[in-house]
């Protein structure tokens, strides 16, 4: 397909509640910790650590844990309006960028990666690999934010399967 290329890729999906609360689920450590993650934990410019329930900024470091994966995953938020944008360092070199469009009565999430390495391993891990996982926790925070629901996995432990991440579906 025309415009399709392993260098990026986008995941859009509509979600029936307000605004600011899905910029908050992105944007805050007690947000994403409530859908997406285990724990995480961001600081300003100056080292002081950011709040559960404060807005994150440009320019602040993050480290997020995942519940079925070890191992910690920092870099920087790139952007943060407050409303409607967050952007972020992700995977290495990768960028991550957040966009909430508001149109009747639903909000679209358009979640583009961008700025992933072209060699065989990274289109595995980096495009199929988070393609795959943003699809999924595209689909919690929906259920989450609409129905109260988490579809992920917090009670198996899969950490010794070296493929859980290719082959399960809600990890």
């Amino acid at each position: 397909m025309e415009g399709l290329s392993f260098e990026e890729f986008t995941k859009k999906i509509y979600i029936a509640a307000p605004l600011g609360r899905i910029y908050t689920s992105w944007a805050t450590q007690a947000g994403i910790c409530s859908w997406f993650l285990k724990e995480a934990a961001y600081h300003a410019p100056d080292g002081s650590r950011r709040g559960p329930e404060e807005p994150v900024q440009a320019g602040d470091r993050y480290a997020w844990k995942w519940h079925q994966f070890d191992g910690e995953e920092t870099g920087t938020l790139l952007e943060a309006d407050g409303k409607q944008h967050i952007a972020f360092s992700f995977a290495g070199d990768c960028r991550v960028r957040v966009s909430l469009e508001e149109g009747a009565g639903r909000v679209l999430v358009c979640l583009r990666q961008y700025n992933i390495p072209t060699d065989e391993k990274s289109k595995l891990m980096y495009h199929y690999g988070c393609s795959t996982g943003w699809t999924f926790w595209l689909a919690n925070l929906k259920a989450w934010l609409e129905h109260g629901i988490l579809l992920n996995d917090r009670g198996t432990d899969l950490l010794e399967d070296p493929r859980a991440g290719y082959e399960f579906v809600n990890i």
